[in-house]
């Protein structure tokens, strides 16, 4: 039946077969036997107003019959202008020109060659390297996944594009003495990684840190107090671009539409998509200051870069819409009033020895589990292999749609519609608890 279908980031072979979903309805999901699952992760970080919007797909379909498709290639549309304004009010500081994309993946590229032929124009050609974080993703094509912090996910395509550098993570959980009780002194410390890359790497020759607000790989990973604040200084002193990759953050997922606002920073481009349209349509967008527009805007420079369906006329009518649901419905406000309640319903399952962190901030939490509780002891790579193939199996034949992830320690990911509430919450720490509770320890 799927035979013809390459799947992405899946094993194929004799006797898998996948789970073919049909339809979904509010924060539910159901597959093409008519079995109901809670959608646990927003399809992927992406639905963030829930499934079955009908306001959604009548955008859709009114654009359509008026202006179905037309390239940005030196031409603009009404609603791409529209959507355009719209984020860069949205976004803090003087973050005021939009560059459409079809994707987040899409978006990190073109923030790269933004900032290398920002320098070229600003007399440092020198600088074009990158800097981001150990584990973390930034995407899959050559110079995002160059971005992306993640060996194996590089090592069936190398050589990957040239110039990417890495620091560690902020995983406070896993952070080593005497930082274990000070995560003030464990976020400058991080951070000052940053500088001393940039220092090895020499001033001249990079261009721009990537930073998420919330990393995603190795589960829900926070920034500690004043760790954004710090690498704003650092980027200044040494003439860095600092990239906000808002691809999962932004758009109430953590809380505010640019997480970058929750952490209290202002970056000089923000790349996002994902919760932009809820993922009615596709779509994705940089954004970039006055500044690093400026030696594009003298009437004669090309930034010679572009996408067939960045800023679609369909999908940025429905991203219109979907940001109206936004602030009619107070979405952002419902993240900010329930994040506390999602997090108090997860650490309910503190009294698992199996479960040795719950973090993340909004309605984006991670569960890193444990051999042993106290002493923070992880699997090796066999059995966390085992282990979450089990308990990804058992969570979805319980009807919880969830994501496992091993890219760090093994943590169990979820990100529910931002219309979720109290009774989602429950749902979901109730399955987990039958689930984990029958997991060895």
């Amino acid at each position: 039946m799927t035979s013809n279908l390459w799947l992405h980031f899946a094993r194929h072979g004799p006797g898998i077969t996948p789970p073919i979903i049909t339809r979904g309805d509010g924060v539910t999901i159901y597959d093409d036997r008519g079995k109901s699952y809670l959608d646990a992760l927003s399809g992927l970080f992406v639905v963030q107003v829930g499934h079955g919007r009908t306001e959604l797909a009548e955008a859709a379909a009114r654009q359509a019959g008026t202006l179905s498709y037309f390239p940005l290639w030196g031409y603009a549309t009404p609603t791409a202008i529209e959507l355009a304004e719209r984020l860069a009010a949205y976004a803090p500081g003087d973050l005021n020109r939009v560059f459409f994309t079809s994707g987040g993946t899409e978006a990190v590229e073109t923030a790269w060659k933004v900032a290398k032929q920002y320098f070229k124009l600003t007399g440092k050609p020198g600088k074009h390297k990158v800097i981001s974080r150990s584990i973390a993703y930034h995407g899959t094509t050559q110079g995002a996944l160059a971005i992306t912090g993640l060996p194996a996910y590089k090592a069936p395509f190398e050589p990957v594009t040239p110039g990417g550098f890495r620091v560690p993570n902020t995983n406070f959980y896993r952070a080593a003495r005497p930082f274990d009780t000070d995560r003030a002194a464990f976020g400058r410390w991080a951070a000052d990684r940053i500088a001393e890359a940039i220092e090895f790497e020499g001033p001249d020759t990079v261009a721009a840190v990537f930073l998420e607000p919330v990393q995603n790989a190795g589960g829900s990973i926070p920034p500690p107090p004043g760790y954004f604040q710090r690498v704003r200084e650092i980027c200044d002193s040494y003439d860095v671009l600092l990239v906000s990759d808002e691809v999962i953050c932004a758009f109430g997922r953590i809380g505010s539409m640019f997480a970058c606002d929750d952490f209290g920073y202002v970056p000089d481009l923000i790349t996002c998509a994902k919760g932009l349209t809820s993922g009615y349509s596709p779509l994705g967008a940089m954004i970039a200051t006055d500044r690093v527009f400026e030696p594009f805007n003298d009437g004669t420079t090309m930034f010679a870069h572009g996408y067939t369906f960045g800023g679609h006329p369909v999908s940025t009518a429905v991203a219109l819409a979907n940001l109206d649901i936004f602030e009619r419905e107070g979405l952002n406000d419902r993240v900010a009033q329930h994040s506390p309640l999602l997090r108090a319903t997860l650490e309910k399952l503190y009294d698992l020895p199996i479960v040795g962190d719950v973090r993340g901030e909004g309605f984006f939490f991670s569960i890193e589990l444990v051999k042993d509780q106290a002493t923070k002891q992880t699997f090796t790579g066999q059995e966390r292999q085992s282990l979450l193939s089990q308990v990804s199996a058992a969570l979805f034949e319980a009807g919880l749609y969830c994501r496992t992830d091993d890219r760090g320690d093994p943590v169990i990911q979820l990100a529910p519609p931002l219309i979720s509430g109290q009774a989602e919450f429950d749902t979901i720490e109730a399955t987990l608890r039958a689930v984990l509770g029958k997991v060895r320890s």
